[in-house]
């Protein structure tokens, strides 16, 4: 019974440490997710490490800088190099030179020129210099008065009038003006802006971040006040234009959509343009922005390719907090059950070798009684 009770032990205890040792990898890894949800870049580079952590890791890097290069994306192709760097893996030679052929290319004066007049003339950016062109346009001011114009007559006759458009260009003008008295001071909010406007025009901003973004440009637009200023706008009086347009801006309202507008900015900086939009694209409120702006001053030019990759869930936890603490308290409870094994069949044992020793001794004892009553047998025949 004693023999059948230490193996039930033994058993528990080889149970408890197998499951230990299956689940304290998964473990480890909820627990440094769960530590990191609130830091972008350490959240995201855990996640990253996750994904790359297989033999597939050049497969998966190779493919996609083949796919940003089918697109043309040359920006998004070197991010994906600047990533591979990184992490220490090794890409194709032939692949990494078509991505620097592709780059010098880019970066010839009259694409770049090109790229700026498309920019400035359309107001739609998607690469640092069409975004050049476009900040260009709203600092001559002509681009936001156009949307301002456009959009304002849509609202006075009655048609669909997009009015975070017409919130962002209103905004756009009081900023720039303010770019104006600072002298660039606030160049990333200009830009911000803009990035934001363009994303909203070519349908690039996400659904959450829209209404959020809607409902705070209604607020910082006064109707009737941008109606009266557009219904008297002249092209020979345009300083007089700008500054009736301007006079409708709620200053006192714009806090969280300028805030918005500084980290889209941040973004832009660090991760170019084309990282402002993907940011855009999958956000869904200002805090993922805010997260972004985070996570692109601290991975720069990989910002673009750890957005391809994990999406959404580079800026946050992509798995419930509560599903990651499943693993941890699984872990836990594995060492305590491992734990307790090993203190019972530790019990268990030392309790055997003392039984042992005791009906040892006991037997050492009756062999010596054993002795004097058979030598006075013998001695009595």
């Amino acid at each position: 019974m004693k023999r059948r009770r230490t193996g039930l032990v033994l058993a528990a205890m080889v149970a408890s440490g197998a499951a230990l040792a299956a689940v304290l990898p998964r473990a480890h890894e909820a627990a440094s997710l769960l530590v990191a949800q609130d830091d972008p870049a350490e959240l995201s580079d855990l996640q990253v490490n996750s994904a790359l952590r297989n033999n597939k890791s050049i497969k998966i890097l190779t493919e996609q800088i083949e796919s940003a290069l089918a697109a043309h994306d040359t920006g998004l192709a070197s991010s994906f190099v600047e990533l591979a760097k990184s992490k220490d893996i090794p890409l194709p030679d032939d692949l990494t030179q078509r991505v620097g052929d592709a780059v010098i290319e880019e970066s010839t004066a009259s694409h770049i020129a090109k790229r700026f007049a498309t920019g400035l003339v359309t107001g739609n950016a998607d690469d640092a210099a069409s975004l050049s062109g476009t900040v260009a346009g709203d600092l001559f001011v002509f681009g936001d008065v156009r949307d301002v114009v456009r959009e304002s007559k849509h609202l006075v006759m009655g048609e669909d009038t997009d009015r975070l458009v017409l919130g962002l260009a209103t905004a756009g003008l009081a900023v720039t003006a303010a770019t104006y008295v600072t002298v660039g001071g606030v160049a990333p909010v200009r830009a911000g802006l803009t990035l934001v406007k363009d994303a909203r025009k070519v349908g690039r901003l996400g659904e959450g971040l829209t209404e959020w973004a809607g409902r705070s440009a209604r607020e910082v637009v006064d109707t009737s006040m941008l109606q009266e200023a557009v219904s008297t706008a002249s092209v020979t009086r345009p300083t007089r234009t700008v500054s009736a347009i301007t006079a409708a801006f709620r200053a006192e309202k714009a806090g969280a959509l300028v805030r918005l507008a500084k980290d889209v900015g941040r973004v832009g900086e660090k991760a170019g343009a084309r990282g402002a939009l993907d940011t855009l694209k999958i956000a869904e409120g200002p805090e993922d922005v805010a997260r972004a702006a985070r996570l692109a001053e601290a991975s720069g030019s990989k910002t673009r390719a750890i957005l391809k990759l994990l999406g959404r869930g580079a800026l946050l936890l992509a798995a419930g907090a509560f599903d990651l603490s499943i693993w941890v308290f699984g872990a836990i409870f594995a060492l305590v059950s491992f734990l307790i094994s090993i203190k019972a069949t530790t019990e268990r044992m030392t309790q055997s070798w003392i039984d042992r020793g005791k009906r040892r001794r006991l037997r050492q004892q009756l062999a010596g009684l054993a002795d004097p009553v058979v030598a006075t047998a013998a001695t009595a025949g």
